[in-house]
């Protein structure tokens, strides 16, 4: 009897023991998180119905608060250039990503399976240019591609892009690469493929999720980034579709509803891509912590 009691007693007292919690405290708490979400999804979508509604009006509907029409839409090409633009946000994003790809998967797979001396050390350097504002280095940055001459065409801007985002895309590839296996590596050194077929034929297509999320993260990064295209691109017909919408909205009359729609152009190709791919995110951003 005294054993069976110090039993009972020692099982109530175990730190792992986790009480249980009443349907009815688990139904208030997934009711409280909906409710949450649901809040916080109209904050978030207020803003696009806004402006959905205003591109749906002329200036002087706009003006007087009342009407609707498809004016607006039927300018955007003539008065905003946006296929154009379009087309060179797009052109920009794609160099820029397959520049930080490249060199990220090289480098993160080099840090992660080579030892050489001092490779910590280099590591650590990328990874804290990571945490240096973007505003610090913009104007040295815009002096020197200034003195090559690339201020006028899509390389300049490329270049400024691919080297702030490739340290984030070596940190995430080092990080996935760790992951591996020493042992697959060696197995396929073994067999003769060597390091560049380990990792061609080996790594690249299992870190398909750490390509998808360096792509999506970059990829809105760039497609809406202002400040780089408006210093980098400065011939009119090769500027992207926030520095042309910019540049609309610094003009002396500026008609709002095309500004909003425009805006809505701009704002869907990023959409779509982060809704496309946002199921690798979770897998991309989660990788290496339980390491």
């Amino acid at each position: 009897m005294t054993t069976t009691a110090a039993t009972v007693a020692e099982t109530l007292v175990t730190p792992d023991a986790k009480p249980t919690r009443s349907p009815a405290r688990r139904r208030l708490g997934r009711t409280l998180i909906f409710v949450a979400m649901a809040i916080m999804a109209v904050i978030m979508l207020y803003p696009f119905a806004v402006m959905i509604l205003i591109s749906f009006k002329t200036n002087a509907q706009y003006l007087i608060g009342s009407g609707t029409s498809t004016q607006t839409w039927q300018q955007i090409n003539s008065t905003l250039p946006i296929w154009q633009e379009l087309w060179n946000s797009t052109v920009v994003c794609s160099l820029s990503i397959l520049i930080i790809l490249v060199i990220g998967v090289m480098a993160g797979f080099s840090f992660a399976k080579l030892q050489f001396r001092g490779g910590n050390v280099v590591f650590l350097a990328i990874v804290s240019a990571m945490m240096v504002p973007l505003q610090a280095i913009l104007i040295p940055e815009f002096v020197n591609i200034a003195k090559t001459g690339l201020t006028n065409n899509y390389l300049g801007a490329v270049v400024v892009y691919a080297a702030l985002g490739t340290p984030f895309s070596i940190f995430l590839f080092t990080t996935y690469f760790r992951r591996i296996p020493d042992e697959l590596i060696e197995a396929g050194i073994v067999d003769g493929l060597g390091y560049w077929g380990v990792l061609w034929r080996l790594a690249m297509p299992m870190a398909l999720p750490a390509i998808a999320t360096v792509t999506v993260l970059q990829f809105i990064q760039i497609w809406d980034d202002l400040l780089v295209g408006l210093l980098f691109l400065q011939n009119p017909s090769e500027r992207t579709i926030t520095v042309g919408l910019a540049a609309l909205a610094a003009g002396h009359t500026t008609s709002i509803p095309l500004l909003m729609a425009g805006s809505l152009v701009s704002a869907l190709p990023a959409m779509i891509v982060y809704l496309v791919f946002q199921r690798f995110l979770v897998r991309g951003l989660t990788m290496g912590i339980d390491r």
